[in-house]
């Protein structure tokens, strides 16, 4: 991680155009109005992961095969959904933010699910003003995430997923705070093992063996469910 000190929005702009994978920039005392343009300066990065929360701006550039992770776990989503017979909305880093709050980020992804009904048929999503996403999943292989559950919890996201490589922890929105929970609220019967076991299994053989046997599993989940 680097600290450092900057004249201008567009020096920082030009800093995270060339931080390197696996490298985390911090600086404190940055108003909105520059974050915004920040944003817009680094858009051609959308690797780059930007935190904004009142003042402190964080820009975290993933590590290689940083994505891999993101695309799997999306998948076993998708797979969950199918098998549970659920709607969903996946988003990318998508940023969603606040003014009122001084609060923004860009996780790895995010789904909708009990929310899915408000953002079909709206067109555009407006991430600043629309409903904030029922689950956000961070992949902690670069930084951890957990400087950002003040971000999320103040935006309203529901439930925050934390993959750091080995394991997977569901987190739940509970009067105001993040704590751990075993299964998800959204996706029923759902765990963090789960998850992490099938990422495991994707290692040694591959998506296509680790998404039937994860599909399998959810199929067994869903029957003893009944």
């Amino acid at each position: 991680m680097r600290s450092m000190s900057f004249q201008t929005a567009d020096e920082i702009v030009d800093a995270g155009e060339h931080l390197p994978n696996g490298a985390t920039l911090v600086i404190d005392q940055i108003s909105w109005d520059d974050y915004e343009y920040l944003l817009e300066g680094l858009a051609d990065r959308p690797g780059l992961r930007i935190s904004y929360d009142c003042g402190r701006l964080e820009i975290v550039s993933p590590s290689k095969g940083h994505g891999r992770y993101e695309r799997l776990i999306e998948g076993l989503v998708l797979i969950f959904c199918e098998v549970f017979h659920l709607k969903f909305e996946a988003f990318g880093s998508a940023t969603w933010k606040d003014r009122s709050l001084a609060k923004g980020n860009e996780p790895e992804c995010a789904y909708y699910i009990r929310k899915v009904e408000q953002m079909l048929g709206k067109g555009p999503i407006d991430f600043e003003s629309g409903p904030p996403p029922d689950i956000a999943v961070e992949v902690d292989i670069t930084r951890s995430s957990l400087t950002k559950f003040s971000i999320y919890a103040a935006l309203g996201v529901a439930e925050v997923w934390r993959y750091d490589g080995k394991r997977c922890r569901f987190y739940g929105l509970i009067e105001g705070r993040f704590l751990e929970i075993q299964t998800s609220d959204f996706l029923p019967g759902l765990t963090g093992q789960m998850i992490a076991e099938a990422v495991e299994l994707c290692k040694t053989a591959g998506q296509d063996e680790a998404r039937k046997t994860f599909r399998r599993r959810i199929k067994s989940l869903k029957k003893e469910n009944r």
